[in-house]
Formats: C-alpha cells, sequence, structure tokens
C-alpha cells in the first residue's frame, strides 16, 4: 500500500509540474505533494530536515546566479557578446554557426543553463533577423543555442542545478569538480558542435553580411555597470575555487555577488531592481524541497532500492560499464520525468548501491545523464519548456514531435561520447 501511494503521489506531482495546468506554479505543486507525503506518512519531517541540508545550497546559488544574469541582460551585457563572436565570424556562415556555440558553452559554463536558453536565445534570434537569415539557418542558430545550453553545462559546479545538488549531495568541492568536469566539458561541446553541424549544415549559409550590425558598444545601456560586473564576476570566480578550501558554502560567494550587483545597479535606468528581483526564480527554492521531499518518500518505500541494485549489477562489469550505465540510467529518467527528481532519485541509489570505489565517478556520470538526458524530449527539463514558450511568442513553433526526433538523433552521439570522456578522464585521475 505504502508502494502505491508514495509511486501515485509521485507521478501525480510531476504531472502537474509539467502540464501546469492554468498556470499552476511548480513551487505550489511540490510543496503540495510534500504536504500530502507527510500527512500519509510517507516522509516524516526528519527526512524534511535531510532534504532542505541537501538542496539549500544548491538553490539559493541557482537563485543569485540567475539574479546576476538578469542584471547583466539589462545591461546588455549578453548582446554585447554575442556582437562581438558575430563580428569574429568575419561573414563567413560556418564561423558565425560554431562561435555562437562556443559563446552558449561559456554563458552556460558561468551563468547555467537556463541562463543560456532563455537569455542568449533571443539574442540569437533577433541577430538573425538583424543578419536577414532565412527561415531555415534561423531554426538551426536557436536550435544549436538550446542544444548547447545543455550539453555544455557540465563544467562547473553553478552550471547547472542538477551539478549544484549532486556537489551538495555528495560532498564535491568546486575546485574538484571543475578539475574532473572541465575537460570532459570541452569533449561534449566538440562533440556537440559536431553533430550539430552535420544536422544543420545544408540550412548554415555560406557567407553573411554583417554591414548592418551596429558596434558592440552599442549595445551597453550602463557602461558604469559594465564595468564594475568584470571586477564583481573576477572576484566570484576567486571566491567559488576557495569554497572548497574554506568549506564555505557556494552559495555565500553567488549570493554576495549578486548584493554587490544589485547595490552597483540599483540607481542605473536600464536595471529595473524590483521587477529583477520578482523575476528571479524564488519557487525554484519551493519546488527543490518540496519535489525532493516527494522524492524521498520512494526511497522510504524501498523504489530506489531497486534502481540500486541496476547500478550495483553494472559496476560489477568494471568501471566502463558502470559509469557509462550509470550515465545512460540518468539520461533515460531525465527524458521520461524530467531531470530534477530524476538526479536524487540516481543520487540516492548510488549512495546505497555497492559500488565502493566507483561511487564518485558514477556520481560525475549521474550529472553528465541528467544535464544531456533532457535533451531527449521537451519534458526533460524545466528549461527546455520555458524555452519552446519563449520562442513560440516569437512566432517560431517547434513542435514535439520534431524536437523529439532531432533531440534522440542529436543526444545519443554526445551523451555516449562524453560519458566514455568522463570514464577516460577518472581513469587517469584515478592513477
Amino acid at each position: 500500500m505504502a508502494v502505491a501511494l508514495a509511486l501515485g503521489l509521485f507521478l501525480l506531482v510531476l504531472v502537474l509540474i509539467i502540464a501546469q495546468p492554468r498556470g499552476l506554479s511548480i513551487g505550489w505543486t511540490a510543496a503540495g505533494g510534500a504536504a500530502v507525503a507527510l500527512l500519509l506518512g510517507i516522509v516524516s519531517w526528519a527526512n524534511v530536515g535531510t532534504v532542505v541540508g541537501i538542496v539549500w545550497d544548491a538553490t539559493l546559488t541557482f537563485v543569485a546566479v540567475i539574479l546576476i544574469s538578469l542584471i547583466l541582460d539589462a545591461i546588455g551585457f549578453f548582446e554585447w557578446s554575442a556582437l562581438h563572436m558575430i563580428r569574429l565570424a568575419h561573414g563567413r556562415g560556418l564561423s558565425l554557426f560554431l562561435l555562437l556555440g562556443v559563446l552558449g558553452a561559456l554563458v552556460a559554463m558561468f551563468f547555467a543553463n537556463d541562463g543560456a536558453a532563455l537569455i542568449l536565445t533571443p539574442i540569437v534570434y533577433e541577430q538573425a533577423k538583424a543578419l536577414k537569415l532565412d527561415p531555415k539557418a534561423t531554426l538551426a542558430l536557436i536550435m544549436a543555442s538550446g542544444f548547447i545550453a545543455d550539453t555544455t553545462s557540465l563544467p562547473l559546479v553553478v552550471s547547472n542545478l542538477v551539478n549544484i545538488v549532486s556537489a551538495g549531495y555528495f560532498h564535491l568541492g568546486f575546485a574538484s569538480y571543475a578539475l574532473r568536469m572541465v575537460p570532459v566539458d570541452a569533449v561534449s561541446l566538440a562533440a556537440s558542435l559536431a553533430v550539430l553541424y552535420l544536422f544543420y549544415r545544408r540550412s548554415l549559409p555560406d557567407a553573411v553580411s554583417t554591414a548592418a550590425l551596429p558596434a558592440p558598444a552599442a549595445a551597453l545601456k550602463d557602461p558604469y555597470v559594465f564595468r564594475v560586473a568584470w571586477v564583481v564576476l573576477g572576484l566570484l570566480l576567486v571566491g567559488y575555487f576557495a569554497s572548497q578550501a574554506l568549506a564555505w558554502p557556494v552559495a555565500a560567494f553567488a549570493g554576495a555577488a549578486a548584493i554587490s550587483l544589485l547595490l552597483v545597479a540599483h540607481r542605473s535606468p536600464a536595471v529595473h531592481i524590483p521587477k529583477l528581483v520578482r523575476e528571479a526564480p524564488w519557487r525554484i527554492v519551493v519546488f527543490s524541497i518540496g519535489m525532493y521531499v516527494v522524492v524521498f518518500g520512494l526511497r522510504n518505500v524501498g523504489l530506489t532500492h531497486l534502481l540500486a541494485d541496476v547500478l550495483t549489477a553494472l559496476a560489477a562489469h568494471g568501471a566502463v560499464v558502470g559509469v557509462v550505465g550509470t550515465g545512460v540510467v540518468g539520461a533515460v529518467l531525465s527524458s521520461i520525468m524530467n531531470n530534477m527528481p530524476s538526479v536524487l532519485i540516481n543520487a540516492l541509489a548510488i549512495h546505497d548501491a555497492a559500488v565502493h570505489s566507483l561511487q564518485t565517478a558514477m556520481a560525475y556520470a549521474n550529472v553528465v545523464g541528467c544535464d544531456l538526458g533532457p535533451k531527449f524530449t521537451p519534458i526533460g527539463s524545466l528549461a527546455t519548456l520555458l524555452w519552446l514558450h519563449v520562442l513560440d511568442r516569437r512566432g517560431i513553433r517547434i513542435t514535439w514531435g520534431y524536437y523529439f526526433r532531432v533531440g534522440v538523433t542529436l543526444t545519443v552521439p554526445v551523451l555516449l561520447v562524453t560519458l566514455l570522456a568522463l570514464w577516460g578522464w577518472s581513469a587517469i585521475l584515478a592513477g
């Protein structure tokens, strides 16, 4: 009976989160699910405390990073960056495609995949219009920006909410995480650009006229805040790496940077602070706690132990099967039921599995799977659903059928290559 209740509640909450009927907030849905789980006795208040301990640093860091991204977007930072990349292409269509992909990877690296997908995609669309690209070329650039945002969100703890949660759960320090994942992310970027080019090569123009584009400096709406932002971002990066040595939460540094930029920008005519604060993803804090309480119910009734047995069996066949298999499991779960619950379900299973020396490598494989797996289907991540909504408002309708066909075709090779790179690099680091 308890198994049926826990599984039924999880599926109901998941459906409501994905569908969001009548605009129902994902925060309210997850919080309601957690409350029902408590009332039914599926979870205890002690479990709630455990979940808060796991996710508080992750969610507050994520909110801070998005706040920083919104401020930078308001002053034209990302448009300035895009214009520089477009000019670097020197009118060559292929160079434009590749450089915008690299820009997407850099934005995802430092400002999270959500920032790359939701902030950079509209900019790419507007620049494509300014360049007078045809619809096929525009679609190629937009799909590439959305794809790259997730497949290259591996390198730093702050590059994806999945990364932050995993790092917190398995106690992975910022520097240790970067050492493991930056080289792997470089492989993922190369593989992503390769498959995107092969898929969209016939849609790309040979030459592009950039004469009508403004100078990058024209995109800046507040040069003073722009200059200060570079200093703040530099100090933030130092703080990120210092967090491991100091044993301080990453949220402390991200929060300090966000507050500093808010104080600097509060008099800027380009930045509307109350609006930015309202638009920050506060619901993610409630969502993370509520969703993970519901997921903890699955653990309490033994369902994650079944997955732990699967992972144990994979690890028994050696490191390569254990690492690649864990990543594939994470990717499949993410594509079916969203990557946010999937990352914790798999993390709980890895913790309970008899994998011994492979646990850390499998934890990183789970990150790869849950970062890349959402690209299989539109429901794989909340960012993808919002990305599709943003495009629909601009008159670009990408059907779920088209997305699924493209997603499977592109993601499968990138996922496998990236997981093999993780296995190889982990073996090198292990000596």
